[in-house]
């Protein structure tokens, strides 16, 4: 039995605090990587009464494998009010100060998308319409995944989620481009633009070309970031 089965056994059979407990102690909290291994499962077997409770936990780790478990719950209905009910509480949860909990939206979007592309392009086109920059960074995380970009549809969601998360950057004040919101955007376009165009290079190497020639020095700045990635520069090499 592997690890993922082990897990799923014994989240199986907890409940209420117990299940918090036996997340706690194997968290990987505090250190630098939560336990995702965990919180899959956790999604895999989790009803929709305990994805919510987790949801609401005060503490950091049973509330990612909340998010996590709510990404699977939308995945595996049919019901548009559950599914419009996780969404809203996915795109608030987008906003959380805490990065594994925005990193744990982006994992249920995925999810979502693995099921239902269409709703995660749904999702994700109302997502980037926002102003705020976390709604467009989990939109454009979320999106920019390869397994994901196999659908043409949804490859060609991502290069135009890049663009205008890169039009956004360059249209953005220096003042504004201090706010911790939109650093973590520009890291995120730091590696979404080669995901993007590694999945459709026809269309995506000519949106990517416009970045080597802007004066933004963020947009520049985004444009050698993604250039060291090996996936973009086995596309690059090919063209």
């Amino acid at each position: 039995m592997g690890r993922r089965e082990e897990y799923r056994e014994a989240v199986a059979g907890l409940a209420g605090d117990a299940l918090d407990v036996y997340l706690d102690a194997r968290s990987g909290l505090p250190g630098p990587r939560a336990n995702l291994e965990l919180a899959g499962a956790v999604a895999e077997v989790a009803d929709a009464d305990t994805a919510w409770r987790l949801v609401d936990s005060d503490r950091e780790y049973p509330r990612l494998c909340g998010v996590v478990a709510l990404g699977a719950l939308a995945a595996r209905s049919d019901d548009d009010a559950v599914r419009a009910r996780v969404v809203e509480r996915l795109r608030a949860e987008a906003d959380d100060e805490r990065w594994r909990i925005r990193e744990a939206v982006v994992l249920a979007l995925q999810r979502v998308g693995d099921a239902d592309a269409g709703l995660l392009r749904e999702v994700v086109r109302a997502w980037m319409a926002e102003a705020d920059p976390l709604a467009l960074r989990a939109a454009l995380a979320g999106v920019c995944e390869p397994r994901l970009l196999r659908d043409p549809q949804t490859a060609a969601l991502a290069l135009e989620v890049c663009d205008r998360a890169t039009e956004r950057l360059s249209g953005m004040s220096p003042l504004v481009r201090r706010n911790p919101q939109v650093r973590v955007l520009r890291q995120t376009l730091g590696y979404c633009w080669s995901v993007a165009v590694a999945a459709d290079p026809e269309h995506g190497l000519p949106r990517f070309a416009r970045l080597a020639g802007s004066s933004d020095p963020d947009v520049r700045w985004v444009d050698r970031e993604n250039r060291r990635r090996a996936r973009l520069q086995r596309v690059l090499r090919r063209d």
